[in-house]
């Protein structure tokens, strides 16, 4: 019977959590640093491509729909990969894992949370629309004053639901060398050969982290939600 050796975690405790899940150490990687920079970054291209997705210009409304299409229907390892080989031949320079991460995590999951956007914008009722005109309000600022705020409420626990699914994604920037939680523990276990106890430890990680995201977006969903 083979015991389980919690030992070899607490002797790499610094190491897994400071450097892979921080980010802080002599690796450039981190698998927060990676996860909040894409979510902020990615929410606010997605909101750009869900209102390209709803104008009433043809040229503005098809870009935006064929890059939700094409995105949404290739795998994000193959997103990974086209940002790994061809963002360095394109600007003639090495890029680092980091820099590849996020660009691939932005320009992926911002098509997944356009389609949240442009859902929620349809679902304010058409009358508020209607009462912002009728007083006077431009079309920017009844989209920035009216409908944003209305639609943000009704998006939350989707846009939390894919903010969970985009963290424990990061996980997949660890095929390309960055040194997230993931990497960290491939990197330990290649010296302890300890796969259950440094994966198991990873795992509950992961799941106190999407489990408190989830938590938290109940409490904004009760709070902020639509009654």
């Amino acid at each position: 019977m083979v015991m389980l050796d919690l030992g070899v975690v607490w002797r790499n405790l610094p190491f897994l959590l400071v450097q892979g899940f921080l980010g802080f150490g002599n690796f450039v990687g981190g698998t927060l640093r990676l996860a909040i920079p894409a979510i902020v970054l990615g929410f606010l291209l997605g909101i750009f491509i869900g209102l390209g997705r709803l104008a009433p210009q043809p040229w503005i409304r098809l870009p935006a729909t064929l890059y939700v299409e094409f995105f949404r229907g290739v795998p994000l390892v193959m997103v990974i990969f086209w940002m790994w080989f061809i963002m360095p031949m394109v600007l003639q320079t090495a890029i680092p894992e980091f820099g590849v991460a996020l660009a691939a995590f932005v320009i992926f999951e911002a098509a997944y949370l356009g389609e949240i956007v442009r859902a929620g914008i349809q679902s304010v009722p058409r009358g508020q629309v209607e009462a912002a005109t009728a007083v006077g309000l431009t079309g920017a600022q009844t989209m920035r004053d009216v409908v944003l705020p209305q639609a943000l409420k009704n998006m939350i626990p989707s846009l939390v639901t894919q903010f969970i699914v985009l963290f424990k994604d990061t996980s997949l920037a660890s095929i390309i060398g960055f040194m997230d939680l993931t990497k960290a523990a491939q990197v330990v276990n290649n010296r302890e050969i300890r796969p259950f106890e440094l994966y198991l430890f990873i795992a509950v990680i992961y799941w106190i982290c999407t489990y408190s995201m989830s938590r938290y977006a109940r409490h904004l969903e009760k709070r902020w939600g639509p009654a």
